[in-house]
């Protein structure tokens, strides 16, 4: 691969360049969520603000410029790529960005193909962990594509926005001519206090019309939250390892702030935390939490455990500061593959934790994985069994993905099949088949099995029952929706065998 050397002058990269800005559209692409021939549910069961594109619309914005968001996935989204076009070009831009997952790199990049074929001057660029992993490549098969993103996207983007010359960008990809180049990486960026708060205000309907997921909250509205970025862990499934690790986050007091601007703003009476280790500072939470319990706001969260990252002390905290539900990656029930690919955990202090955070008051989601390199039959029993003996108040099960950029991919193919089919990569539909399972079929059968098994257990019905009353606001969601949900309980019903 050929390769372009970058020369920079530093102290000019965040020189001011106005008079070079143009108009700009940030595109979150609905791609696939579902399974194929099924009716998507997705958007009413949960549907989700695209944080990483407001926080660079949001930086944009701050200096000066232009910024709008389509969001394919919101509430009023385009009927097809010629409307999505049309609504683009409303906006006057000069300079198209699009986040992509996997599953929707191949609709954004439909989306630029089209664009650039009417207006060939606007200039494309694609950035998110899709993106990071697979890098170069991705300029040689997709010629539409003028620029990639790789890392985080809100300096790139602003230099980009300002003018300065492709060479110039530190995590830039982009052409010279028939040369792809590869730019150094950019460092990250280390304050995240000092980003301003995600351009909420750009999302049409938000935040009435974005939704959580069904009974995970009491409060409504809803909305989503990420207070920091990186990990040190390493699970093999995980792309994220693509952004490189560390670990960065925002201040307590920064997030009590963002937490009342939501709430004053918005309305927002409920919080989702997606980050992916929330705990693993202890200092800043527990200052958070005594910020929130000496002057409450009236905002009740979910957040995301590790085990290890847990403490009594803590947990009782977090319940005091108005969390209701942690969730705790567990994966599997199978010790060797915890081994294999969650390294540290282990199935006595997965059960340790659980139980204290029981004790102390909050609602335990279990996060689960089928379809790992090495599952069985057997494997995929103890998981079930496992789970059925955690007590867990909800559950959620992953079908395993080899995305590009996770550790696990470099020998994926020595360890079962695989469908390199981006669309399908969602995490709803097995593209991987492990050695030990004899078909996707057999392996979807186990799924829909072990899924049902959870939810049809008396103790987990008997538990839903007695908090039927406090979940008024997804009762009534689901009865809107009724015969969508309905359908898409039929999608996950396990074949009758012969």
């Amino acid at each position: 691969m050929p390769s372009c050397i970058l020369i920079v002058n530093y102290e000019s990269l965040f020189r001011a360049a106005l008079a070079n800005s143009v108009n700009i559209t940030l595109v979150h692409p609905a791609g696939s969520n579902w399974i194929p021939g099924k009716k998507d549910i997705s958007p009413i069961a949960n549907r989700m603000a695209p944080l990483g594109l407001l926080s660079i619309a949001a930086y944009l914005a701050k200096r000066g410029h232009a910024v709008q968001i389509l969001d394919c996935l919101g509430p009023h989204p385009p009927k097809n790529t010629e409307e999505a076009v049309t609504r683009i070009l409303a906006g006057q831009p000069g300079l198209v960005g699009f986040a992509s997952t996997t599953s929707a790199f191949l609709d954004g990049y439909t989306i630029a193909s089209k664009l650039k074929a009417s207006h060939p001057h606007i200039q494309t660029v694609f950035g998110g962990v899709h993106i990071s992993a697979l890098g170069s490549q991705l300029l040689q098969e997709f010629p539409h594509i003028d620029f990639l993103c790789m890392g985080e996207g809100e300096e790139t983007v602003l230099a980009l926005a300002e003018g300065y010359t492709p060479a110039s960008i530190a995590g830039l990809i982009w052409r010279d001519g028939e040369t792809i180049c590869a730019n150094p990486a950019r460092e990250h960026i280390a304050d995240l206090d000092s980003l301003p708060f995600p351009a909420y205000e750009k999302l049409d309907g938000f935040p009435q019309q974005y939704s959580l997921p069904l009974f995970s909250y009491i409060k409504a509205p809803g909305g989503t939250m990420i207070t920091s970025r990186g990990c040190p862990y390493q699970c093999s499934y995980c792309d994220r390892s693509v952004f490189q690790r560390g670990y960065r986050y925002n201040s307590a007091e920064y997030i009590y702030e963002h937490i009342k601007y939501l709430h004053k703003q918005f309305g927002i009476r409920h919080l989702n935390i997606y980050d992916d280790l929330f705990t693993l500072h202890r200092e800043r939470i527990e200052t958070l939490c005594r910020l929130l319990i000496d002057k409450p706001l009236g905002v009740q969260f979910n957040c995301a455990v590790r085990v290890g990252h847990a403490e009594k002390e803590l947990l009782a905290l977090l319940r005091r500061a108005g969390c209701l539900m942690v969730s705790l990656g567990i994966e599997s029930g199978e010790p060797s593959l915890l081994e294999v690919h969650k390294p540290g955990v282990y199935l006595e202090t997965v059960r340790d934790t659980v139980l204290a955070i029981q004790q102390s008051g909050l609602r335990t989601k279990g996060l689960f994985m089928m379809g790992l390199p090495g599952e069985t039959i057997e494997s995929a029993q103890k998981t079930s069994d496992f789970a059925l003996s955690l007590d867990l108040d909800d559950m959620n099960m992953a079908k395993f993905t080899p995305f590009h950029g996770a550790p696990v991919w470099r020998n994926i193919t020595e360890m079962g099949q695989v469908k390199d089919d981006w669309r399908l990569m969602n995490c709803l539909n097995f593209v991987f088949l492990p050695k030990g399972i004899d078909s996707f079929k057999t392996l979807d059968h186990l799924y829909n099995t072990h899924v049902k098994r959870f939810y049809s257990s008396p103790q987990w019905r008997k538990r839903f029952r007695s908090r039927g009353w406090q979940h008024r606001h997804s009762i009534m969601r689901l009865i809107r929706h009724l015969p969508d949900f309905l359908s898409a309980m039929r999608t996950f019903e396990p074949e009758k065998k012969a």
